[in-house]
């Protein structure tokens, strides 16, 4: 798979971080926890592209992804557990309700764990495509 899917799987996963970051900044927590979602999806689908070759699914199920490009298995309990809580924030399709429930939930103290968590996830996951894709 050619690097420059890659790297636009993973310059994307940065910008959404970034995003979230700016979301936690204006207090916007829905979207500090979506955007959060992103990055881990869209690194896992950089790590898909750099690992098997193939363009990933179109999916936005964390576990999916994770297991078919293999990654879960490396994963810790805590990371896994951290990628089954933020696949729950995927909102592109849900209902009003949901998002107002999912909104509830959320705080500034959870948000800012949140993205400690996928900072962390996201830097497990790049160290471990570069190793993987290591000469």
């Amino acid at each position: 798979m050619p690097v420059d899917k890659v790297a636009y799987w993973l310059d994307i996963a940065d910008y959404d971080l970034d995003t979230a970051e700016a979301m936690y900044s204006t207090g916007r927590w829905l979207y500090v926890a979506f955007m959060c979602h992103q990055t881990i999806e869209k690194t896992l689908k950089a790590y898909w592209c750099g690992t098997r070759g193939d363009d990933p699914p179109y999916t936005h199920n964390h576990m999916r992804l994770a297991t078919g490009c293999g990654i879960y298995e490396k994963m810790s309990e805590e990371q896994k557990d951290f990628l089954d809580t933020i696949t729950n924030f995927n909102i592109e399709a849900r209902y009003p309700e949901d998002k107002e429930a999912l909104s509830r939930k959320l705080t500034k103290q959870s948000c800012r764990s949140i993205i400690d968590d996928t900072k962390q996830l996201l830097q497990w996951m790049k160290d471990e495509l570069s190793a993987a894709t290591r000469p």
